[in-house]
């Protein structure tokens, strides 16, 4: 193909191409030249004219999707119609609903086997979903009554890790079962704060996850 006469284009088609290389092949086994073959003749000069490095590449990578999920979360925390609790559930939701998660759960290999990804998730939980959107959620919960905690900051923590680390079966393998303990165990440490997180139409959607991930290890071995 020609040069993208239009840049911002040819951007997000050398993104688009390398996410979909670092979450089948993973970060480290992803080269530069395996980006430049899947961009349709676009040349190795083009892709350097916007982008130092493959590292370079990521980090633009994380930031926009970052951007697309800090978009969603803003929009739940600025709704006044919704309690604190009320957001924040509806923030779990939302985790399990979008259309790419079931497309990372069928391409994506063990991320323990990727570092790179595992690592930008979990920055994005400490450094952005939490501070920003998680804890103040809870925070106003406690104010209006519908959250019962001593310890917001916390809480916001802990609940967002287990969610994204320990419930993640690209993380910690699990079948159906392990999967649904696991999710109800989680369920019971949440009450305690008032909180009942996770309904049964979330449970079937971690049970999902650990099917499809199941099925493409099947898959690639």
């Amino acid at each position: 193909m020609s040069r993208n006469k239009y840049p911002e284009e040819t951007i997000q088609l050398i993104l688009d191409v390398a996410q979909k290389l670092f979450l089948t092949k993973g970060y480290e086994n992803t080269s530069i030249q395996d980006i430049i073959n899947g961009l349709g003749g676009l040349s190795k000069g083009a892709v350097y004219h916007h982008f130092k490095s493959k590292e370079d590449i990521f980090d633009a990578v994380g930031t926009r999707y970052n951007a697309e999920v800090i978009e969603q979360l803003r929009l739940i925390v600025d709704d006044r119609r919704l309690s604190g609790y009320g957001k924040l559930q509806k923030m779990f939701q939302l985790s399990l609903s979008t259309s790419d998660r079931d497309i990372m759960f069928t391409v994506t290999p063990n991320m323990l086997d990727n570092p790179k990804l595992l690592a930008m998730q979990i920055r994005e939980i400490f450094y952005d979903v939490v501070p920003y959107y998680i804890q103040p959620v809870i925070e106003e919960g406690i104010r209006d009554g519908s959250i019962v905690t001593e310890y917001p900051k916390e809480l916001a923590e802990v609940i967002t890790l287990l969610a994204n680390i320990w419930l993640n079966p690209l993380i910690i393998e699990a079948d159906a079962e392990s999967m649904e303990r696991r999710v109800r165990f989680f369920n019971s440490i949440l009450r305690a704060a008032g909180i009942n997180l996770l309904d049964e139409q979330m449970l079937d959607s971690y049970k999902r996850f650990c099917a499809l991930s199941e099925k493409s290890k099947q898959t690639n071995t």
